[in-house]
């Protein structure tokens, strides 16, 4: 597997993740909230720009 197909794989997993908060809506989940911010560290390491990854709401 290349670093670009790992890159997007994981600029997927990011969006799903993200969309899984929106979605919970104010509902609080420590393990979701820290496989985000985990998730951002890969991405950030790989050089990825995540301002234009963060879901708006």
């Amino acid at each position: 597997m290349t670093i670009e197909e790992i890159r997007n794989l994981e600029i997927d997993n990011f969006c799903r993740l993200q969309m899984i908060k929106r979605d919970n809506g104010d509902q609080e989940n420590p393990t979701l909230d820290y496989q985000i911010k985990q998730s951002a560290a890969k991405l950030e390491s790989m050089g990825v720009n995540l301002e234009s990854l963060i879901i708006v709401e």
